[in-house]
């Protein structure tokens, strides 16, 4: 499984319930029967562990599917109004507003072959060009899906070969042998997956001894290679905090400048805290004791031409989070208390406005749209940290970076960049992992059929920069 995205959505969740292929003479085979969640955003140009099905082989010519409930979230600053996260959500997608798009013909061969599954992200949701729109706006879930044919290497380097980076979930068993355990992964507001974990001895364990550290309940940020059978090889284990109860993974929304605490909307979350209860928008916690903390997933921080740094005092509004809580309680007092703040990769969408070398790197600077997180949210009131420039990050990039892209990475082209976005001193600056072809706006507000039936809230202010809860508001479709 895996999407492709810009930046004007922060979530999309949905729930795949069949998956068929169809021959040229109408014979069909079944690849997924049992309904199962993913979350697409955190997916944007990379990889997640998906199904396993036998079937025969054969030429298959075109494919069907069925999706369950599905939703997705965007996020606005709308000025003398505040911080508004949209939710459009469906109970249930209509059969016809599914579509599945074999580019061409798939030979099915061999005793085992990958299959990816990409969500159109763009073409799969309508909604207004601002996300947020007063009354009843018109909107749309149409997923689309792209399915090709994919080789897996035993040492892959990139989700196109196997790769499969920052998955996050919790171990809920352990086998008796010591060198696997099965995982709970987070998917947002979808159904959680199980995935079976190996590992070996070129497994790199973060934050802990070995895999005698792993106990049931434990939550881990991982990278492996993906094996026939849907299992993961790990390459690197981290533990970001080890006695976590709770964690949540997102875009940070917003500092408060008159005390020690943030506002994030969880784009994925796993917890005891969550088993029960759902917390609509996001929340707000206070950092006055958590540790602050770099994801190891890149290794070529020290040869940075800047120094990164990831603190209370730099930490700003579109990075990308990952939450360590003893205690999620969703009350504004007092905040949720954290533990740990990790700053973890994320993906950005933009256009190269110009490149020069710097050291072992590229550095190319790259113009945001105006809808992205880092511009979209730099203009809200009382915040700890102001950018010189939040339409703009200087994204570095060096032989270590997978270059995915087809067109030539250059001034004018419109690129997806994976990596760690840092603020120094005022200007954004990514680590740059990954490049992938970018997406482009292709946005309308003219839905199928379907608009607003309800809106629920739950109310945010800020008040002389002390956060009260921010406005969330969810457009539900019940379809039949």
């Amino acid at each position: 499984m895996t999407g492709t995205a810009n930046d004007q959505l922060s979530e999309f969740d949905l729930v795949l319930n069949t998956l068929t292929l169809t021959d040229k003479s109408g014979k069909t085979a079944t690849l997924l029967s049992t309904p199962q969640g993913f979350e697409f955003m955190h997916l944007n140009g990379q990889l997640a562990p998906g199904f396993t099905a036998t079937i025969p082989q054969d030429v298959y010519t075109s494919a069907t599917a069925t999706v369950g409930g599905a939703q997705f979230t965007c996020v606005t600053y709308v000025p003398d109004y505040g911080l508004t996260t949209d939710t459009y959500d469906y109970g249930y997608t209509p059969n016809s507003q599914v579509t599945v798009n074999l580019p061409s013909p798939i030979t099915i061969t061999g005793n085992s072959m990958g299959l990816v599954i990409d969500l159109q992200v763009l073409q799969s949701a309508t909604f207004p060009s601002t996300c947020y729109e007063a009354g009843l706006p018109t909107w749309s879930i149409t997923p689309t899906f792209n399915v090709t044919p994919a080789t897996f290497s035993s040492t892959p380097t990139n989700p196109e070969n196997g790769k499969v980076v920052a998955l996050d979930g919790q171990i809920t068993a352990v086998a008796a042998s010591g060198d696997s355990f099965t995982l709970a992964t987070a998917e947002g507001d979808a159904l959680p997956d199980s995935v079976n974990i190996n590992t070996g001895g070129n497994t790199a364990y973060q934050g802990i001894a070995g895999f005698s550290a792993l106990t049931v309940g434990t939550f881990v940020d991982m990278d492996g290679a993906l094996q026939p059978d849907s299992s993961i090889s790990a390459s690197r284990i981290a533990v970001e905090y080890p006695s976590n109860v709770d964690v949540v993974s997102g875009p940070l929304m917003y500092v408060s400048n008159a005390e020690n605490a943030l506002y994030t909307v969880g784009r994925d979350q796993q917890g005891t805290d969550f088993s029960d209860s759902y917390f609509i928008g996001g929340l707000a916690y206070s950092f006055d004791s958590a540790i602050f903390q770099i994801s190891r997933q890149l290794t070529n921080l020290q040869n940075l031409p800047f120094v990164p740094s990831f603190n209370g005092s730099n930490m700003v509004a579109g990075q990308n989070l990952y939450l360590s809580s003893p205690l999620l309680t969703g009350q504004s007092n007092p905040y949720t208390e954290l533990d740990a703040i990790t700053l973890i990769p994320q993906t950005i969408n933009g256009t190269v406005v110009g490149s020069a070398p710097s050291g072992s790197f590229t550095d190319y600077t790259v113009s945001l749209a105006s809808y992205d997180l880092f511009p979209n949210l730099a203009v809200q009131p009382g915040q700890t940290t102001l950018l010189n420039n939040p339409s703009q990050v200087d994204v570095y990039v060096d032989s270590s970076t997978q270059l995915l892209n087809t067109q030539p990475l250059g001034d004018g082209g419109m690129f997806r960049f994976y990596g760690l976005v840092f603020n120094d001193n005022g200007a954004l600056r990514m680590d740059c992992a990954q490049v992938n072809d970018g997406v482009a706006d292709v946005q309308s507000s003219g839905a199928r059929q379907n608009h607003a039936q309800n809106g629920t809230t739950r109310q945010v202010r800020l008040e002389h920069g002390r956060m009260q809860p921010i406005t969330s508001v969810i457009h539900s479709q019940h379809q039949p």
